[in-house]
């Protein structure tokens, strides 16, 4: 598996960072191994999806945060699950946690979002874990458009947890206006869901037509990423992207 390229600000003022998106299942799994998983992932910014919500669950998240080199940008609890951390690398602009819709009966659903510059880059950035409702899922999915679009950035990031393979119509909505990071570099593996069959993609990073993506997918086989630890951080498996984002 070929190296991806590491953070880093150009000299023309644009930004390589790298991008982890991850479903850590309320960190009720092994957070030693997901900890690890994290940091061999060298990202500059974590899209969490089920972050600890409920007792204690600042300190949870800020305990994974510190363990893996990163602190807390946003979300979590207030985001109904959505998380964003970030290393000092990042300047936080500003951060925001947006719940959606309730349907009664449902999960609650939110999205974490912030503006951040590396260097002379500026970026909008969401994450999001999208409803097992497929109605829902794919409204949710024009809210995460419309959020992105008001943000007032020309590059933007998003990931998460979307419940939906390529070709459903949401991931489909998605990729109409935005780029599929893994289809359009992809390295690593494909399928995020492994825990029955057929393996699925169902988790995903996307970025706006300027941001050059260098690679993207899941990291098996990254020097420090240990197959186990990837079996016992959580029921997903991360994707990593690396991208070139212009200078503003």
């Amino acid at each position: 598996m070929p190296p991806l390229p590491n953070s880093r600000t150009e000299p023309d003022g644009s930004a390589v960072i790298r991008i982890l998106s991850y479903n850590i299942r309320s960190m009720r799994d092994d957070t030693d191994a997901l900890a690890r998983v994290i940091s061999a992932c060298e990202p500059d910014l974590v899209l969490v999806q089920e972050a600890p919500r409920f007792f204690r669950w600042r300190k949870k998240l800020a305990r994974l945060a510190a363990a893996s080199g990163q602190v807390i940008l946003t979300g979590g609890g207030t985001a109904a699950g959505p998380a964003i951390l970030c290393t000092l690398r990042a300047t936080v602009e500003r951060a925001e946690d947006v719940l959606l819709p309730l349907t009664p009966g449902e999960h609650r659903r939110g999205f974490a979002t912030a503006v951040v510059r590396f260097g002379g880059a500026r970026i909008g950035v969401l994450s999001c874990h999208l409803s097992l409702r497929k109605d829902e899922r794919y409204d949710q999915s024009g809210m995460l458009l419309d959020r992105l679009a008001g943000m007032g950035v020309e590059h933007a990031i998003a990931g998460g947890d979307l419940n939906e393979r390529p070709g459903g119509r949401t991931f489909r909505r998605l990729t109409d206006a935005l780029q599929d990071c893994w289809a359009t570099a992809p390295w690593g593996a494909e399928h995020t869901w492994t825990r029955d069959a057929p393996h699925r993609r169902i988790d995903a990073i996307f970025a706006t037509k300027g941001v050059e993506v260098l690679g993207c997918g899941v990291p098996s086989g990254l020097p420090g990423v240990a197959e186990a630890d990837l079996r016992r951080a959580t029921d997903h498996l991360p994707v990593l992207a690396v991208l070139r984002v212009p200078a503003a």
